[in-house]
């Protein structure tokens, strides 16, 4: 019982079946016994109406009740139908039963009128007549079969509420459920919106009640959007800012490498160095991410996966054969995405980016693009130390790098990738590129296709 409340408290469409529900029940229980009452009093008042319309013909024919006489054969006729006729007062011959043709003993001093009387232990309808001519007759029933009768009468009354009832309880929880599916389908749409779609939701096809639940919610997109378009202006911002003095840094330290120092101080300046570069990488993966998060015009046309492939490996060309890391596409099937060109080539740029610098000097890194079930499965894999289970869901955080990383980054590669691919409605899943080992990395990422 206490799990039943709790469930119509929590549920407004539960409370609302079972309210009325419960309402249909009462009233039609209650229309129910009125219409059995009814219908059952009705019965034995048209069974009233036969014991007079006989007394009434007997009247009227001038008929005269017969001496009764024993006939055993009485006994098979229909009793449902029998109706006894009697002069009042007459004797039964041999105490004879009334199914056998005898008659009742009813006393001479009963008033005309209807009457309920307990006969040898059977109860009778009586009907007490005057005729024209003085005499008194008595026209009965039985009442048991009167009551049967009529009870199958009220019965038959009653049936259409048994048969309706249920199917009324069916219609009505039906008609709640379809008017709280505008609301369903209002929380399902807002469920599967990605972070940065935050557009007003459509409220003009719901219910007047809850229009204003709706326009709340989209006063709040509305201030969610305003304070996350801030906050990316203000890293776009500081980063624009933080540029020019690091540009500048770095002018000055290579200008300063061109002059005489010893080799403690060198080694300085080269540290120096790599630090402005990574702050400079940072920066430009600040400003990436950015831009990816703000973006939300869809894309006009689809895009050659092989095409980025192309022009991901002339930017990171240099790097990998620094590294002397072998790296090329595998094979020549290409596929088309319905993408943005700078979110595929910043996508694909930033794994591809990944791979090489984690793999180890002399390694290999392959790309490679499949097609499987409607979807283009974007594929790079390398022979780095790869990603542990417990890491694969954290490695997609802003600045989070893997633990024991001696690589310089600045932690946003996986975070914009992550970004990317919600926004196109991609799927990213991580591997190990050798099972059996628990080395390298296996990327794919599945890409839908028109």
């Amino acid at each position: 019982m206490d799990g039943l409340k709790r469930h119509l408290n929590e549920s407004v469409q539960l409370k609302l079946s079972f309210t009325l529900s419960l309402a249909i029940l009462a009233v039609a229980i209650m229309a129910g016994v009125f219409s059995f009452l009814s219908a059952f009093d009705e019965a034995h008042e048209l069974q009233d109406d036969v014991l007079r319309q006989v007394a009434h013909l007997m009247d009227r024919q001038r008929l005269s009740p017969s001496t009764p006489k024993i006939d055993p054969m009485l006994k098979d006729v229909d009793e449902e139908s029998r109706v006894i006729v009697q002069r009042l007062g007459d004797s039964n011959p041999a105490g004879a039963s009334v199914d056998a043709g005898g008659t009742l003993s009813l006393p001479t001093t009963l008033a005309d009128g209807l009457h309920t009387l307990d006969i040898d232990g059977e109860t009778f309808r009586v009907l007490v007549s005057t005729t024209a001519a003085g005499e008194r007759i008595a026209v009965a029933q039985e009442a048991g079969f009167r009551n049967e009768i009529a009870r199958d009468w009220a019965l038959r009354t009653v049936m259409p509420f048994l048969i309706l009832v249920p199917v009324l309880l069916l219609i009505v929880a039906d008609l709640v459920r379809k008017m709280f599916q505008p609301i369903a389908a209002l929380s399902k749409e807002i469920d599967q919106r990605a972070e940065q779609y935050l557009h007003p939701v459509e409220h003009g096809h719901l219910p007047v009640e809850v229009r204003p639940f709706a326009v709340a919610i989209n006063r709040l997109l509305a201030r969610v959007g305003q304070s996350m378009d801030s906050q990316r202006r203000f890293v776009a911002d500081a980063a624009h800012e933080l540029r020019s003095p690091l540009t500048a840094m770095s002018l000055q330290a290579e200008r300063l490498a061109d002059t005489e120092m010893s080799y403690m101080a060198r080694e300085r300046l080269t540290v120096l160095r790599q630090g402005i570069e990574r702050g400079r990488g940072l920066l430009d993966q600040l400003l990436t991410l950015a831009k990816v998060q703000s973006a939300t015009e869809l894309p006009k046309s689809p895009v050659s996966v092989q095409a980025i492939y192309r022009r991901v490996l002339e930017d990171l060309m240099p790097l990998a054969e620094a590294k002397q890391i072998d790296i090329g596409v595998e094979g020549e099937l290409d596929a088309e995405v319905w993408a943005s060109e700078l979110d595929m080539i910043a996508l694909v740029k930033n794994l591809v980016d990944n791979a090489i610098r984690y793999t180890p000097e002399g390694g290999r890194v392959d790309i490679s693009v499949g097609v499987s079930e409607r979807k283009a499965v974007l594929r790079i894999q390398d022979s780095g130390p790869g990603i542990t289970l417990a890491e694969r869901d954290r490695v997609f955080n802003p600045f989070y790098r893997t633990l024991g990383s001696e690589q310089i980054g600045s932690g946003l590669g996986l975070s914009i990738v992550q970004t990317i691919a919600n926004r196109i409605g991609a799927e990213i899943h991580l591997d190990f590129a050798n099972e059996a080992q628990q080395t390298g990395l296996n990327v794919a990422v599945i890409v839908p296709m028109r």
